[in-house]
């Protein structure tokens, strides 16, 4: 096994990952000076043939959109969590091929864990139903949450998000926008994740800040109109860096076999990012 290692991350568009700021780090951090790490651009339909076509020196790769449900489907074999999720966002170089994770529900135990503050709960309030909710109902499951109730324009297509919490042990609830009391679900949630764009919830930031804990996904512009309605009740937003860096732990773990210096990747996305957010980690 050679001893320079290379990792990437595979998307289309990837200009914008910050993920290279958290590997390099990292990689840095653990002295592993023949490491590099880089970003591909790579379509779903192409990820199979780019993968095949790696030799022994990649020890792994990070998956964003749109390929994770490919790189789940390539992978020789996944973990209970990307299977449960439907998709993976890491493909890890093993002996036999290449195992699938979906590290992105460790972002979201993460965040809601350390910057949302997250202390317990039987119901959690996701609004929307694409990717980002089947990794959160399925990081509802680790963190002890029973129930997940999901708001969405259109219940049908919700059922991508329903089935995956379904694998995960979750009772799914579908509820359509339009009819929803959104007060009243975040007064009677544990947990509040809002996954649709800032201009969606403007209207609603009041309401559903009244939840115990807040992740709103979105972390660009920041504040994001519920970030602010959070802040104003005297809260603190977890946000989708929070869940970047938290997903980015396991994946250096994977791909290194040593423990994650969170704390040098945290200092890392911090200064990229202008400082914009504290990024707490417990």
């Amino acid at each position: 096994m050679p001893t320079d290692r290379k990792a990437a991350v595979l998307g289309k568009p990837v200009a914008h990952s910050l993920s290279p700021v958290l590997h390099g780090a990292a990689y840095e951090a653990l002295g592993l000076t023949g490491w590099t790490y880089e970003r591909v651009e790579v379509d779903a339909a192409g990820l199979p043939v780019f993968v095949r076509g790696l030799g022994p020196e990649w020890a792994g790769l990070s998956v964003t959109m749109p390929g994770k449900r490919a790189a789940l489907e390539y992978a020789d074999e996944a973990t209970p969590v990307a299977v449960a999720a439907g998709a993976a966002n890491t493909l890890v170089r093993t002996e036999s091929g290449w195992l699938a994770d979906c590290t992105d529900v460790d972002g979201v135990a993460g965040a809601l864990r350390c910057a949302g503050g997250f202390t317990g709960g039987d119901t959690g309030v996701i609004l929307g139903a694409g990717g980002t909710a089947a990794a959160t109902v399925v990081a509802f499951a680790s963190l002890g949450i029973r129930r997940a109730v999901l708001v969405v324009r259109e219940p049908a297509r919700a059922r991508e998000t329903v089935d995956a919490a379904g694998r995960a042990g979750i009772e799914a609830d579908v509820r359509r926008w339009a009819d929803a009391d959104f007060g009243e679900l975040a007064a009677d949630s544990a947990v509040l994740v809002n996954t649709v764009p800032p201009s969606a919830v403007e209207d609603l930031a009041a309401e559903l800040a009244g939840a115990p804990c807040v992740l709103d996904v979105i972390y660009h512009p920041w504040p994001t109109p519920l970030a602010e309605a959070v802040a104003a009740r005297g809260g603190q937003a977890a946000t989708g860096l929070d869940m970047l860096l938290h997903q980015a732990f396991r994946q250096v773990e994977h791909f290194t076999g040593s423990p994650a210096p969170r704390e040098a990747m945290r200092d890392a996305l911090r200064e990229a990012t202008g400082g914009i957010l504290p990024l707490p980690l417990g």
